[in-house]
């Protein structure tokens, strides 16, 4: 099946390989993809049992593949000499690489909602150049939100302007996470969120990283960690959460293209980083 996007970018054209484009042009094209892409799931959701592959703790399904196609062919409509790298990619980032922007796609982050039919999914979309994210989107489309930001502007909700909320102690604090499975073998497993739910006023995990950091743009949280998770998940809600007054970090590649990251509203950071540090320095201890 190849699927047509629903919708076209209305930029201007593409200026070539040599040149980075402005960053509302980028912004405006990741947003278009974005939408057409989470609509082309969102139409599709009772094809939610088509799956391509399970795992332990996942799924991949036709539809991520498909709206996966939805987002590049958007985006090669615009930006043809583009370097494209998705989840759902095989092999190297697609494109020439002319040393100018790379966009990194999530079809469906939270795969695993979507296939129980829950509403919290999203389309994440990012855009790097230079070395720095440029524009990034995060479209929840059974949420109709669409989260956005630039280098040089405002994160923004549905064009409302979003901050970073004023907690400053972890023992008040709502911290989004994931649970650590043994992808670190340094690292018991649930150790991180052991420590976590007993140090922090809550911890709360809803299986979708990039929504989970947009919450923390958005102030509805006041931390994010996860170990384990992969770039494409965090490009753009990273982006995000900066843009936002908030602080996004890698705080190590762990391989196979895993990272671990933390976010944070800023005031928290420091703390939410050392009791981090803590655990894995404790879990080496024992070794």
């Amino acid at each position: 099946m190849n699927p047509t996007p629903s919708s076209k970018p209305t930029s201007r054209p593409d200026p070539g390989p040599s040149l980075i484009p402005a960053s509302s042009d980028l912004l405006e094209a990741a947003r278009a993809a974005a939408q057409a892409a989470g609509q082309h799931a969102l139409r599709n959701r009772e094809r939610r049992s088509e799956v391509v592959a399970t795992f332990a703790h996942d799924v991949k399904l036709r539809l991520d593949l498909e709206s996966q196609e939805v987002a590049e062919s958007v985006l090669r409509q615009r930006f043809p000499h583009h370097r494209i790298r998705g989840e759902e990619s095989t092999g190297p980032a697609a494109g020439p690489d002319d040393g100018t922007c790379e966009w990194i796609i999530d079809p469906i982050d939270g795969t695993v909602n979507f296939s129980h039919g829950l509403p919290l999914w999203c389309c994440s979309i990012a855009v790097r150049a230079a070395g720095r994210m440029r524009a990034g989107v995060v479209y929840a489309p059974a949420l109709d939100e669409c989260y956005t930001a630039t280098d040089d502007g405002p994160a923004e909700c549905n064009g409302r302007r979003l901050a970073v909320s004023s907690v400053d102690s972890l023992s008040t604090a709502l911290i989004m996470t994931g649970l650590d499975k043994g992808i670190d073998p340094r690292l018991p497993p649930f150790e991180i969120f052991r420590t976590l739910s007993s140090s922090v006023q809550k911890a709360r995990i809803m299986g979708v990283a990039a929504l989970d950091l947009c919450r923390v743009a958005a102030g509805q949280a006041d931390g994010y960690f996860e170990n384990g998770i992969y770039i494409w998940d965090i490009a753009a809600a990273g982006l995000i959460v900066e843009r936002a007054g908030g602080q996004s970090e890698i705080l190590a590649d762990l391989g196979g293209g895993r990272l671990r990251h933390i976010a944070s509203n800023g005031h928290i950071h420091t703390a939410l980083r050392n009791l981090i540090q803590s655990v894995i320095d404790g879990a080496g201890t024992r070794k």
